[in-house]
């Protein structure tokens, strides 16, 4: 059995937190550069160059991408192998945040009560979510989320009946919706399967998977492919304000469900779609 300390997981989680909101990963940036290349409206194009050149500025003088830096939401896959001393896993998670958020100048956007409204001025707590795998390692994904875009993402409880075109359409209505709120071009994580809760945990983790991998299921990954093609061809484009991109790319992730159910959760997430990956 191996053994880590939370002192260990505390500095790499610190270190994720300033790197996702300086720093797109490679997928995302490469798919703003290609939309660039190949978007049709010239105020689209222009759009998708001010992007470009945000990005690069905030990777050459380390300032945030977004000035919303998010709730960071952090994804732990646990080896059933690995043994984990010092202080309490979550606080560990929990003090590399708030550490990260300190040190980056980062904006703290997390308020203690949903109804109080008083900021914790540190941007914890973060949400954690936890899964026991094989293996002795802990890999951490830290995806910052910002609320323009969270704001708008939806949870539908489908009827089986309604099928693909039922998931279709939930999809498609979904970023109709969020239009230039979601500061398009968007990038769409799907959760299909499950119930109510799972579905949503599923879309999330759909936006911290590669833009450039797609399902390894044939049926999804041409579900996939035709959801961008039909999302693209709404016209919302770059900043809501017309063209062929309006989303960069979409990611499907699926659970087995109940015979009498087909819940369904789509999380929009901003051209800024943060999500950086590490293995300790």
């Amino acid at each position: 059995m191996r053994t880590i300390h939370t002192d260990e997981i505390i500095k790499n989680v610190r270190e994720m937190c300033i790197e996702a909101n300086l720093t797109l990963a490679d997928d995302v940036k490469g798919r703003i550069l290609c939309a660039g290349e190949t978007e049709e409206s010239a105020l689209g194009k222009r759009i998708l160059g001010q992007l470009k050149e945000n990005m690069e500025i905030a990777e050459t003088e380390q300032i945030p991408i977004c000035q919303d830096t998010g709730m960071a939401i952090v994804f732990l896959n646990i080896g059933q192998d690995l043994h984990i001393e010092g202080s309490a896993l979550g606080d560990a998670v929990n003090e590399g945040i708030r550490q990260g958020y300190r040190e980056g100048y980062l904006r703290k956007s997390v308020v203690g009560d949903p109804l109080l409204r008083e900021n914790t001025k540190d941007n914890t707590p973060g949400i954690i979510h936890y899964e026991i795998v094989p293996g002795e390692t802990l890999e951490i994904t830290i995806a910052p989320k910002g609320f323009g875009s969270e704001n708008m993402s939806r949870v539908i409880m489908l009827k089986p009946a309604d099928g693909i075109e039922g998931v279709k359409q939930a999809v498609i209505e979904t970023v109709k919706l969020a239009g230039p709120n979601a500061c398009p071009p968007m990038v769409v994580g799907v959760g299909i399967g499950g119930d109510f809760e799972k579905c949503a945990i599923l879309a999330k983790k759909a936006l911290t998977r590669n833009l450039d991998t797609p399902s390894e299921m044939p049926h999804i990954k041409k579900l996939e492919e035709e959801l961008l093609q039909e999302i693209n061809a709404i016209g919302l484009g770059p900043g809501g304000l017309g063209g062929r991109t309006t989303a960069l790319g979409i990611n499907i992730e699926t659970y087995p469900t109940h015979i009498a159910g087909l819940p369904v959760a789509v999380n929009i997430c901003c051209h800024v779609n943060r999500h950086v990956r590490r293995v300790i």
